[in-house]
C-alpha cells in the first residue's frame, strides 16, 4: 500500500498545480479535492455517530453495516485529507484547499472512531446466551 501512496503523490501533485493568481473564491482542482474529501468525511461521522446510536439496541444487525460504513469512508477521507496536506506548497488561502484536507483529516479521524466504538459496543452486546 506505501508503494501506491508513493507513486500517488508526485502525480496528485502535478494535476493539482495551478496558476500563482488564485483568489479567496476561486474554485481549484485542490479546493474541490479537499472539499469533496470533507464531506465525505462529515458523511462518514454522521453514520458513525447513527450506527453507535443504534448499537444499543438488539434488534436488527447492532449498527454493524453502519460502522462498516463509517471505518471505511474514514479511511478513505483520512488518506484523501492527508494526500492533500502532502501535495500542498504554501498555507491558507493559497488556493491548495490546506484547510479543506485538513478538515477533511479531523472528520475522518472522527468517522473512524465513531465506527469503531460502535462496532465494538455492538459485538459486545451481540445475542443472549440461551439463544442458539
Amino acid at each position: 500500500m506505501s508503494v501506491g501512496f508513493t507513486l500517488a503523490v508526485p502525480a496528485v501533485a502535478h494535476v493539482m498545480s495551478q496558476a500563482a493568481d488564485v483568489d479567496a473564491y476561486s474554485l481549484t482542482a485542490a479546493r474541490l479535492w479537499a472539499t469533496a474529501a470533507a464531506l465525505l468525511g462529515l458523511v462518514g461521522a454522521v453514520i458513525g455517530g447513527l450506527a453507535l446510536a443504534r448499537s444499543v439496541r438488539r434488534i436488527g444487525n447492532g449498527g454493524r453495516k453502519g460502522a462498516n460504513v463509517a471505518l471505511v469512508s474514514g479511511l478513505i477521507t483520512v488518506v484523501a485529507g492527508a494526500l492533500n496536506l502532502a501535495v500542498a506548497d504554501g498555507g491558507p488561502g493559497t488556493g491548495n484547499g490546506v484547510v479543506g484536507g485538513a478538515l477533511a483529516l479531523l472528520l475522518g479521524l472522527t468517522a473512524m472512531v465513531l465506527g469503531g466504538l460502535a462496532l465494538a459496543r455492538s459485538r459486545r452486546i451481540g445475542l443472549p446466551a440461551d439463544h442458539t
